[in-house]
């Protein structure tokens, strides 16, 4: 049913999913850029008519009554962000702890500008020995879907050039929103 209401959506909205689905059992995935609250829902479609059941991160705020069971059925994990608690761990743990997981990390970690990515989906994928996995949403071509994966190198620098290269060409829904691809320390 997921399947057949998520390829309703896209083609009611206009959008297509191009590429492959991955096919490591366990990643990271970008999820760049994120600009919109429509983001999340195009990401679920692009898993489902992928066969991809993703897990992401999201407010804790997202998963309070009516819709909290909701949030969680369709893979979400609440994150207090005001306690002080490692996440990096946390995600780490569940990669040890499940068979299969492909954990989306909003690296922008908000639909503001930033700066700077947020680095915790590198240290996650590097700890954990899993790949990173590039999504997409372009709003300009209205596509979407699942590129490359990367594993960490270590190489902070040339890791990042990658990200770079693949981001490039992508147009968020809100353009000015979407802030350079770089971490703090290369600032």
């Amino acid at each position: 049913m997921g399947k057949f209401v998520a390829r309703w959506f896209l083609r009611l909205t206009g959008w297509e999913r191009e590429g492959s689905t991955p096919v490591e059992s366990k990643f990271v995935l970008i999820a760049a850029p994120h600009t919109s609250n429509w983001d999340l829902a195009y990401l679920l479609a692009m898993a489902a008519v992928s066969d991809l059941k993703i897990s992401w991160m999201g407010k804790h705020q997202l998963f309070r009554p009516p819709l909290g069971w909701f949030m969680r059925a369709l893979g979400g994990i609440p994150i207090v962000r005001h306690q002080r608690r490692n996440m990096v761990d946390q995600m780490i743990e569940a990669f040890s702890e499940r068979e299969q997981l492909a954990l989306v990390v909003p690296v922008e970690a908000t639909r503001a500008r930033t700066e700077h990515w947020k680095s915790g989906f590198y240290h996650i994928a590097s700890q954990a020995g899993v790949p990173i996995v590039m999504s997409y949403l372009d709003y300009a071509r209205k596509r979407g879907g699942f590129g490359p994966s990367l594993i960490p190198s270590g190489d902070l620098r040339r890791d990042m050039d990658e990200f770079r290269a693949f981001y490039e060409p992508i147009s968020a829904k809100h353009p000015e929103e979407f802030g350079p691809v770089r971490f703090e320390k290369e600032i």
